[in-house]
């Protein structure tokens, strides 16, 4: 399996995809992601195949990097990118709850996907070039903020990472809560 190390490197390539856009405590990858390669059938099988077990399969692994980190300030709650209702009853699933509740069980902090919901509904970003991924996803992310999730540290879970431009969406939603602090784990990042 293609291991990335990122949990290793404070200036890992995940990290630099948000240089300059938003401030993030913590951003690394498990796996690299290629065309046709063997975490593309993994991602395949977990997003479209209903194969959810995978999703646990990677958070298990991870989570054993990730309990290695020495943060400043630890994750307080782990955040999946979430799905819009209608592409979640299309689905049947959010491909990334498995993973997002893994870390939470093996990191021993809660899980919340009712923080963070994602208000217009979009046509998957893995049939559109680099350029159309970042088209007018600014402000489909909104948050539930209320007094309990103010200074806390958002461990937000995704897939792929490949622009950062979800990820950034999802951040800047989750930023509006005060004092908050934000932290990315995805089980792939794509190969630039």
């Amino acid at each position: 399996m293609p291991l990335t190390q990122y949990h290793l490197d404070a200036k890992n390539e995940a990290v630099k995809k948000f240089y300059g856009k938003i401030e993030i405590e913590h951003a690394s990858a498990l796996l690299y992601f290629n065309k046709k390669g063997i975490v593309q059938e993994l991602i395949h099988n977990l997003k479209y195949k209903g194969h959810e077990e995978i999703g646990s399969v990677l958070g298990n692994w991870y989570v054993e990097d990730l309990r290695e980190l020495n943060l400043e300030i630890p994750f307080d709650i782990v955040i999946p990118v979430p799905l819009h209702p209608k592409k979640l009853k299309e689905r049947g699933y959010n491909q990334v709850t498995t993973f997002g509740i893994t870390l939470s069980e093996g990191l021993d902090i809660p899980y919340n996907d009712s923080i963070l919901y994602r208000k217009t509904y979009s046509k998957t970003q893995s049939k559109k070039n680099l350029a159309g991924r970042s088209d007018n996803i600014e402000n489909i992310f909104d948050v539930i903020s209320t007094e309990e999730n103010q200074n806390k540290h958002f461990l937000i879970v995704d897939d792929v990472l490949t622009t950062g431009a979800t990820l950034e969406a999802c951040s800047r939603a989750l930023l509006k809560i005060p004092g908050v602090k934000i932290s990315i784990v995805c089980m792939a990042i794509a190969n630039s």
